[in-house]
């Protein structure tokens, strides 16, 4: 089946499979690689893109489902040569290790500074559950949250 999407602000139409996931179409046919696969299962987070404005997990979700839905990935977030704050927060911070949790971090706190401009460090901690990193402590990365915000305004 055809279907249509917006990613990253461009119009695409792909063909998919029933069964085709998200996270593969991007991968695969439009080679988003900064959509990771990590769990598959829906725990980790490293899928993560936004639609609509809301965080969603790409593993979780048929393709079909996105049909005429509008999908940012970490590809889409930065502006030409110019990193996004969020994106650059998340260096200054050290919250970057191994690199493989990060888009969907960046991508998550991106949406929750976009909603709360204003985030406490409970609602950091809230928006981020559902994003894995086996590296930090998770310190930096809410710093960096933190920070992006401020640079935000």
């Amino acid at each position: 089946m055809k279907i249509e999407l917006t990613i990253n602000n461009r119009k695409h139409s792909v063909d998919v499979k029933p069964e085709d996931l998200l996270l593969d179409v991007l991968r695969r046919d439009f080679d988003f690689k900064g959509v990771k696969y990590g769990c598959g299962i829906g725990e980790c987070g490293a899928c993560t893109v936004i639609m609509n404005g809301k965080p969603v997990l790409s593993c979780q979700m048929l393709a079909a489902v996105a049909d005429g839905q509008n999908i940012e990935t970490i590809e889409g977030l930065a502006d030409r040569n110019e990193l996004h704050p969020m994106q650059q927060a998340f260096i200054d911070e050290g919250a970057v290790q191994c690199g493989f949790c990060t888009p969907g971090m960046v991508l998550t706190a991106n949406a929750l500074v976009k909603e709360n401009p204003d985030p406490s460090t409970e609602d950091i901690k809230n928006a981020l559950r559902g994003n894995l990193c086996r590296c930090t402590g998770y310190e930096n990365i809410i710093q960096a949250v933190h920070t992006g915000a401020k640079r935000m305004k």
